[in-house]
């Protein structure tokens, strides 16, 4: 099928329509990533999250076949910061800005707020992969010189897509989350017994401590209720009141998400006295659970590592799984199974001056990342020295 060489900018979802976006989103070469379907893009939008007053006005990139019909697709955003992206630049637009440019305003492909891997060049399933991909990417670079900013950010992709970029000559960076991997356990004591027994022993008191005095409910599809999202939503303010940060979420989009994506949310719930007190939040992949956001409204001991990780290994392993992605950070993780992993992300720097120290820092930076994975890997796995 041949592409037309034009490429269609939209400032808004809604212009390519549900169909035509996920007719790209949807190839099975995805595995289903939730982050990129056409509701919950567009849910960010409707909601008032990722749109231009917050520093994310949409700019997304489409191209059509010989047909008239959509073939590719590409989520793009021209940001006015890097809050929300989990890529962290800030020192590259302080240097810049200090040698006398202009850092800001930037272009962004990624799942808005979301440090999860997944396309972002997405081409539907009868179109040659790299022909929808070059048109894509050439359109992103045309943006970015029509606008005069400084840089085009491809966060997270997949390994290919990654690749693939670097090979059109973007600036390759490498970075570590810690994720679960799912090695056939029949169900979570098959998991322990995979780990060292003094690991064993610590997950089983953390969860005995933690399920003590409340009751946890594992909420998906019709399940879901406007009363859990209100409790939910009480939950993600406190988490982001305490850790200073900027809430980047409304109340409506938890609404829009339960009424359009209900089947692809897990929402682990723990009550206590007949009251909602904390919660963890996740998508649902076709071949992974995402972890993205946690709250609570009291503390109890450890349980946040039930609700946002013992409870979603045992999700997974119920529903046959092979991964949990339990989002940015945090090396507390890795006693609890889940191991560093590399997570990628693509740029190009407009400004040679700027482009040639952001990559040589970045092949340090690689360089860096592999052996800290390694030796995380090696000295501070749970698992028996066998396995």
């Amino acid at each position: 099928m041949t592409l037309k060489p034009a490429v269609r900018l939209s400032r808004r979802i809604s212009e390519i329509g549900r169909e035509a976006w996920n007719a790209c989103a949807s190839n099975p070469a995805y595995a289903g990533n939730p982050f990129m379907l056409y509701d919950f893009l567009h849910a960010a939008e409707e909601a008032n999250c990722a749109v231009e007053k917050t520093g994310w006005g949409p700019q997304h990139l489409s191209v059509e076949d010989e047909a008239g019909r959509v073939a590719a697709v590409m989520p793009l955003y021209l940001k006015s910061h890097s809050q929300g992206e989990y890529v962290f630049d800030h020192a590259w637009a302080d240097a810049y800005e200090r040698a006398g440019g202009r850092y800001y305003p930037k272009l962004l492909s990624a799942a808005p707020f979301t440090p999860a891997t997944g396309p972002r060049l997405l081409v539907r399933p009868d179109i040659d992969a790299d022909e929808g991909r070059a048109l894509l990417l050439g359109g992103a670079l045309a943006v970015c010189e029509r606008y005069e900013v400084s840089s085009l950010h491809v966060n997270f992709p997949t390994e290919a897509e990654w690749r693939w970029m670097g090979g059109q000559g973007l600036a390759l960076r490498e970075g570590q989350q810690y994720h679960w991997e799912n090695r056939g356990y029949a169900d979570f004591e098959a998991f322990l017994g995979a780990l060292s027994s003094g690991r064993r022993k610590t997950i089983r008191r953390e969860r005995r401590d933690a399920q003590a005095e409340v009751e946890i409910h594992c909420l998906t599809g019709a399940a879901l209720t406007e009363e859990h999202w209100d409790a939910f939503f009480a939950f993600y303010m406190d988490t982001g009141s305490r850790k200073w940060g900027r809430p980047y979420l409304t109340r409506m989009f938890f609404s829009l998400l339960g009424e359009r994506m209900a089947d692809r949310v897990l929402l682990v719930m723990a009550r206590r006295g007949g009251r909602w007190i904390a919660g963890s939040l996740n998508l649902i992949g076709d071949d992974c659970l995402y972890g993205r956001n946690w709250g609570c409204v009291e503390d109890v001991p450890f349980l946040h590592f039930e609700l946002c990780y013992y409870q979603a290994i045992e999700w997974a392993i119920d529903h046959g799984l092979p991964r949990v992605e339990a989002g940015a950070q945090g090396q507390h993780k890795i006693a609890r199974g889940y191991l560093p992993k590399p997570v990628y992300s693509a740029h190009y720097i407009a400004d040679p001056a700027l482009r040639e120290p952001v990559e040589r820092f970045l092949r340090q930076e690689r360089e860096g990342v592999e052996q800290e994975m390694e030796w995380l890997a090696e000295e501070y796995s749970p698992f028996r020295q066998e396995d």
